[in-house]
């Protein structure tokens, strides 16, 4: 389950693997099927019982202490990593269910609105993940926490505590198939709140963490709507869906709650032993016994040496430890006079800086609990329970998108298979080939090009060259005021072949949505666009819908966009899926592809604004359409408060951030890596530039190319200082 955690944390590697027996049951499973909400409510409410129950429990737990210091300390600390893995990534399964396949449905823009409470959407580290960090913060447990697939690596949480977060993250890689499951354990874990071991926490350490935050059934601001009804919600909009299957949100509500009750068990047992002293110094000899076999060959103890103790004392510590307790280095009863806590630690003693502050307070404790006369320390200690799985069936043997894995034949297949989430390492390598060309293509004929962003980025932030663009489109606009407006066929046609780029507006921002990304400076503004773009829940805000309606308007009636009849309709020109794909392929790669994508947000963003829009508004206006469109869009893309000015902070976020992570002369290449990614808007369509972009994919899709790249692609060709024209002929969508 750690391996699991880690790779399921991984936004751009393969799909993990995935094990039947740690799966909700399977389609066809006999679980019956809920025709209502009704049904889960009565779940809801056993659930937020157990936990009721289960927090009186910790809480009952943590009065038992007998006010030390070092006792409270070792509780808490159990008890808050034991909980980080689920806490740390809290609503994280929820990351890729929204997708440009299912970005006008009413069950997507719920699960995203509820997504976007979780992630605290418009402010930088506010996810209820960031909460949990914060306590461990607090708590001085931070550094076993940062990243959170660092845990893995930390002894001191038990496996146990892995398995439910790590299969909801790697069902969450899967979301075409995992969808109602997801949605149904994610309900659960809303009904119970927040974990219950975190009133322990909370009993011994009150100002230890916003406890609110940390409630995913909670609200986030007051007044505001909670996590658990945003979550009835999506569920919901889920079952209304003709192909929904609620006998699936069923099984992934019951396997979440069978999965929190084995952890809470297993944490709680822990930390009922753990009241013990001697428990957690068995663990610390336990995890420390391999190390230490190597120095002590010449230290005798009881008549052996301390090194053949330390090598029982990996599987049995309790004679080790009725030993030390005996030796001259234990005074029971008394740390402060312990040897073993006192010169031997100094800085010219054998082991010094052998034990952490954490590991002195076990030292501490244990020995401090010895009874003054002696030497009895417990011959066992209980062991942790193996707590059965619950019985479930083999896992379904077909997902329910099949895939091919190989590389689309066609412009038409790549847009139609890159629409969802869900990946098979053909068509990955096809991704990044794709963009990696794109890209290629976009650096010819540099010298030519004009209106780029300054060759130099300015320290002070991109803002001001922003609003200097913004100034020459309008002087630009003022200019073309009298131009000759298309004719209504040429009018219909542009709308018509835009229709492929325009109903995956926010495409270019999908991989943002993803927990890795989506709250961080740089993330949050990113996630924010993408929210905005799909209407922030509302769905006649949602531009992809609002542009459909347009395009009814003129007589248009296109098949729904995640199906292959729209990929195939013949109204649709092959080019017109050319930079599709392009947003599709650069947007599943938030990571390999930042500063690329930085940029060409930039120039989506500004594109259009006060001059595009405007003339695109004429003309709709001129034959009795309606401007919604370009209107919404000229006002929410603004260069003051806008998508414009929300682009350019994200790259001056990331350009000052560029220096501490990745070296000083990185910031330059970071840079040009920005002005590329702008001019890929629009790239040069010129023989060269076609040229150069065949010849790259072709070498891309012979290479067998890695699964995640390097954010820095220091191979990459280098674009020369020059200017780009920034008018494009078709206003962004």
């Amino acid at each position: 389950m750690r391996l699991l955690y880690v790779r399921a944390a991984d936004p751009e590697g393969p799909p993990p693997p995935l094990d039947a027996a740690d799966l909700p049951a399977p389609r066809g499973a006999p679980v019956p099927a809920p025709e209502s909400m009704t049904a889960l409510e009565r779940h809801i409410r056993e659930t937020a019982d157990w936990s009721a129950r289960e927090a009186r429990r910790y809480r009952a737990l943590a009065r038992r202490t007998d006010g030390d210091e070092d006792e409270r300390d070792a509780l808490v600390r159990r008890a808050a990593l034991g909980t980080a893995p689920l806490a740390l990534v809290s609503g994280g399964w929820l990351q890729w269910l929204s997708s440009p396949a299912n970005c006008e449905t009413e069950a997507a823009l719920r699960v995203l609105t509820l997504y976007a409470e979780d992630l605290g959407v418009g402010r930088p580290r506010a996810d209820r993940g960031n909460a949990c960090l914060d306590m461990l913060h607090r708590l001085r447990l931070a550094e076993h926490a940062t990243p959170p697939a660092r845990l893995a690596q930390e002894p001191g949480v038990a496996d146990s505590a892995f398995h439910p977060a790590a299969a909801l993250l790697a069902m969450s890689r899967r979301p075409e198939e995992f969808q109602e499951e997801i949605l149904g354990a994610d309900l659960c874990l809303r009904a119970a709140g927040a974990p219950p071991p975190l009133a322990l926490v909370r009993e011994l350490r009150p100002d230890a963490a916003d406890w609110p935050a940390l409630d995913p059934g909670g609200a986030r601001r007051p007044g505001g709507a909670t996590g658990l009804d945003l979550g009835r919600a999506a569920v919901a909009a889920v079952l209304a869906e003709p192909a929904s299957d609620g006998s699936r949100v069923t099984a992934g509500y019951r396997w979440a709650y069978e999965a929190l009750r084995r952890w809470s068990a297993a944490l709680y047992l822990e930390l009922a032993s753990a009241v013990d002293p001697g428990y957690d110094m068995a663990e610390l000899l336990r995890a420390r016994a391999p190390e230490a076999v190597l120095y002590h060959h010449g230290f005798e103890l009881r008549g052996r040496p301390l090194s053949d103790w330390f090598a029982e004392a990996r599987d049995q510590p309790y004679g080790l430890m009725r030993a030390l307790a005996a030796s001259r280095l234990v005074r029971p009863g008394e740390p402060e006079r312990s040897p073993l806590l006192g010169a031997l630690i100094t800085e010219r003693g054998p082991m010094f800086r052998v034990f952490s502050a954490a590991d002195e307070a076990v030292v501490r404790r244990w020995i401090r609990a010895l009874p003054a006369a002696g030497t009895a320390a417990p011959e066992a200690t209980p062991a942790l329970p193996v707590l059965p799985r619950p019985v479930v069936q083999e896992l379904r043997p077909e997902p329910r998108r099949q895939r091919p894995d190989r590389e689309p034949g066609s412009l038409r297949e790549a847009y139609h298979l890159l629409l969802t989430r869900t990946d098979t390492p053909a068509l990955r390598r096809y991704a990044v080939g794709y963009a990696r060309a794109w890209l290629a293509r976009s650096r010819a004929d540099w010298a030519r090009a004009e209106h780029l962003p300054p060759e130099r980025w300015d320290p002070r932030g991109l803002r001001p060259w922003l609003r200097e663009q913004h100034e020459r489109a309008g002087r630009a606009m003022a200019e073309q005021a009298d131009a000759p407006l298309p004719s209504r066929e040429a009018l219909i046609d542009s709308t018509l072949q835009l229709a492929p780029l325009t109903l995956i507006d926010g495409a270019w921002l999908q991989g943002f949505t993803d927990y890795a990304h989506a709250p961080t400076e740089v993330g949050h503004l990113l996630f924010a666009t993408y929210w905005d773009e799909l209407g922030n829940g509302q769905r006649q805000l949602n531009h992809p819908l609002i542009y459909r309606q347009l395009l009814y308007e003129m007589g248009l009636e296109l098949p729904p966009t995640a199906s292959r009849e729209f990929a195939d309709w013949p109204g649709l020109r092959e080019e017109s899926f050319e930079p599709a794909v392009y947003w599709l392929c650069v947007g599943r790669l938030p990571r390999t592809f930042l500063p690329e994508v930085l940029g060409l947000n930039v120039a989506m963003e500004l594109a259009g604004v006060g001059g595009g829009y405007l003339q695109a508004r004429r003309a709709l206006r001129a034959f009795g359409y309606s401007t919604r469109f370009v209107d919404i869009h000229n006002t929410v893309d603004n260069v003051a408060t806008g998508h414009s000015a929300w682009a350019a902070d994200a790259v001056d976020a990331y350009l000052a951030a560029v220096p501490q992570l990745l070296g000083p002369g990185a910031q330059a290449e970071a840079w040009q890596r920005i002005r590329t990614g702008y001019r890929s808007l629009n790239p040069p369509g010129g023989a060269k530039a076609r040229r150069i972009e065949r010849r790259t994919l072709r070498t891309a899709l012979r290479t067998a190319l890695p699964t995640a790249l390097p954010t820095a692609d220091r191979t990459a060709e280098r674009a020369p200082a020059g200017n780009h024209d920034a008018e494009r002929a078709v206003p962004r969508v």
